[in-house]
């Protein structure tokens, strides 16, 4: 008979706290383990689907689709097969979030560096500028009026 685990001691061993694996088993990312005395016990292959839950879940997969990556294939699909198949979904997002990111810096680097006197100034701007009207930007105060 192989040793059995406790959930503490598959915490305390994985890192994890026992709510995670409770966690983990709730969303089928890990097997119910069989209990004795009403206690989950493990053996030791537990650590095994642990990493690759850890793998999948850095890589940027959701519980979801981590779910799908472990039990969501027929048996025999390998593993790299079935991370080849979520990660080509998974890079479309990545890529969109840096392309997102990427504009979020531009703006954050480049917008206002404006010279409107008020907010309601550069409102109007803002608001000319988005109906593609001509509009000029008002015109700054000098440093001491404006208190800057």
């Amino acid at each position: 008979m192989q040793h059995e685990l406790s959930i503490g001691e598959v915490a305390r061993a994985s890192g994890l706290r026992p709510s995670a694996l409770r966690y983990y088993e709730r969303a089928g990312l890990l097997p119910a383990p069989p209990r004795r005395s009403r206690q989950r016990r493990y053996g030791a292959e537990i650590f095994g689907r642990i990493e690759l839950i850890r793998l999948a879940l850095a890589a940027g997969f959701t519980v979801g689709e981590t779910r799908t990556f472990l039990s969501g294939f027929a048996a025999d699909t390998p593993p790299a097969a079935r991370w080849r198949a979520l990660a080509a979904r998974k890079l479309e997002e990545v890529n969109a979030l840096m392309e997102r990111a990427r504009r979020m810096k531009s703006l954050l680097e480049t917008s206002f560096r404006c010279r409107c006197p008020s907010l309601a100034d550069c409102e109007r701007y803002l608001t000319a500028r988005r109906q593609g009207a001509a509009c000029s930007r008002p015109a700054a105060r000098s440093r001491r009026a404006s208190g800057t």
